[in-house]
């Protein structure tokens, strides 16, 4: 598992037109192939009377999977210019589509590639990048009567608190990097006079807007 990286937030649509031509980015985050192609299908299902439908997705986390497809554009025009926008903002396990109503005007394949270029780089904007960051889960079980003091510590950290489960006693369940644990629980120790019951947890991905 890589320690970061980044994607798109989910889902998201964004169109410009250019030269009279309708261009429609539909971007999705994705962590297969499969489910990169069903997405295009989709798109090209709901848009079946567009003129064009163009694809590019990166999968893996060496990018392993790449793909383009120019949908009837000259070739290298569509497809390649998406990918190379995914390429140049570093994203990983997303895949994008353009839809194309073609407005009458010929754009030449200068204009095809801007424009390409353009409408992914604006979808991908539209939807949100986040960033993943690789943590550990620590949970902090503390009596109410310390709730207050250590959530006002925490939310003035640089730890970022994940969730906060009211039970019997309260449990805090906080993002810490690999290399902070150590440091995190001697603080919880300290701040609780060795009251805090202090586990480590599952590692996961922390996501946050870029």
């Amino acid at each position: 598992m890589l320690p970061q990286y980044y994607t798109v937030k989910g889902h998201g649509e964004h169109e410009i037109v250019i030269q009279k031509s309708r261009f429609i980015a539909h971007v999705m985050r994705t962590e297969t192939e499969e489910d990169a192609q069903d997405f295009i299908q989709k798109i090209k299902k709901e848009h079946w009377n567009a003129t064009h439908n163009c694809s590019a997705y990166l999968i893996g986390e060496h990018d392993q999977i790449q793909k383009a497809n120019d949908d009837g554009e000259p070739s290298g025009t569509a497809g390649v210019p998406i990918l190379e926008v995914l390429k140049k903002k570093h994203l990983k396990d997303t895949v994008v589509v353009i839809t194309r109503y073609f407005g009458g005007i010929k754009l030449g394949a200068g204009g095809l590639i801007r424009a390409y270029g353009k409408a992914t780089s604006e979808g991908i904007e539209a939807t949100g990048v986040v960033e993943r960051r690789l943590m550990r889960v620590m949970a902090t079980k503390i009596d109410y009567t310390w709730l207050g003091k250590i959530e006002n510590e925490l939310r003035s950290s640089i730890y970022e608190i994940k969730e906060i489960h009211y039970l019997d006693s309260v449990e805090i369940e906080t993002y810490v990097e690999e290399a902070d644990v150590q440091h995190f629980t001697d603080w919880m120790v300290e701040l609780t006079n060795g009251q805090g019951e202090i586990r480590s947890g599952e590692v996961l991905y922390m996501e946050k807007d870029v």
